[in-house]
């Protein structure tokens, strides 16, 4: 039904499952990235981060062995002219790789593809309590960018249009804003912002225990993090780079406490763009954190 290219037997070696049935994650590559507003080159990254991910060490940083055969690549969907029906196939497929019942990891893609994303992941969590957490150097809570509501711009501002509420949404790593933005949050005065500052000033740790506090009691949480979120200086391949950002060891700490302790139960991440980069440094921060969900399915 839906064209992917499968890459299972060709990336993530010894941690590939023969079969979606026996994994405890599954990928799928979204490369796409016609809706940025500054540089292109996120298309890019599912292919990379695969290439790069033979590499990756067999243990985490507590020496814990990742298990074999724990992950199944559903391959990448790929872009069709028609941008609302590649947005309709991106939130079908997404619906069957959550329905697979092992944890789901997107990888665009620009942010836009967050939009279908969450909309599957609502109907998938149909009359349960979800949240959306959402790390990045920006709001995307635009009702509207450059003409377009499907901008990257304005991955948020749809979410609360169908997916979520205002008291649902919370916010990592800000550090710039629109007016429209700022306006919409008026109407919607319950979304939570943590600020790269704020990161900063309360310590990770503190932040993460926040968070952990705030989802208690919610049945799934969506995950989006957008590779900016981090400062230039830890991932300099990124369409929209924004100076003051969160360390490495920073987004580290809250996001393997989140992975472990809040009910997040699908994630994406997004705007990794290797032809921007060096040395590959970012695609390297974003297989961190990849290597973090590996960690909690071989738990």
């Amino acid at each position: 039904m839906f064209d992917y290219t499968n890459f299972e037997e060709a990336s993530w070696l010894r941690w590939a499952a023969e079969d979606k049935s026996q994994a405890k994650v599954c990928i799928m590559g979204i490369p796409f990235d016609n809706a940025v507003s500054l540089n292109k080159g996120a298309a890019k990254a599912p292919e990379r981060i695969r290439s790069l991910s033979v590499d990756l060490s067999d243990t985490t940083e507590d020496f814990k062995e990742i298990k074999e055969g724990i992950l199944y690549d559903f391959g990448d969907l790929h872009f069709q002219l028609d941008w609302e029906s590649y947005f309709s196939q991106v939130e079908e497929s997404a619906l069957t790789v959550m329905e697979t019942g092992a944890f789901p990891l997107f990888i665009g893609g620009d942010h836009s593809v967050t939009i279908p994303l969450q909309k599957a992941f609502a109907r998938h969590n149909q009359g349960k309590k979800i949240g959306i957490i959402h790390f990045d150097a920006h709001y995307d809570l635009c009702p509207s960018y450059d003409e377009h509501k499907w901008s990257h711009a304005c991955t948020e501002a749809r979410a609360l249009e169908d997916v979520c509420g205002g008291g649902d949404l919370c916010f990592v790593g800000i550090r710039v804003a629109e007016i429209q933005e700022l306006e919409l949050m008026k109407q919607h005065p319950g979304i939570t912002t943590y600020r790269a500052v704020d990161v900063y000033e309360k310590g990770a740790v503190n932040v993460a225990k926040e968070l952990i506090r705030k989802y208690t009691d919610y049945d799934g949480i969506y995950l989006t993090l957008d590779i900016d979120v981090l400062d230039p200086a830890f991932a300099p391949g990124t369409g929209t780079p924004v100076a003051g950002g969160l360390s490495s060891r920073e987004l580290i700490e809250i996001f393997k406490r989140l992975i472990r302790q809040a009910p997040v139960k699908a994630m994406d991440l997004v705007e990794v763009a290797p032809p921007l980069d060096v040395n590959d440094v970012t695609s390297w921060a974003a297989l961190r954190i990849i290597h973090e969900v590996l960690a909690k399915a071989s738990e």
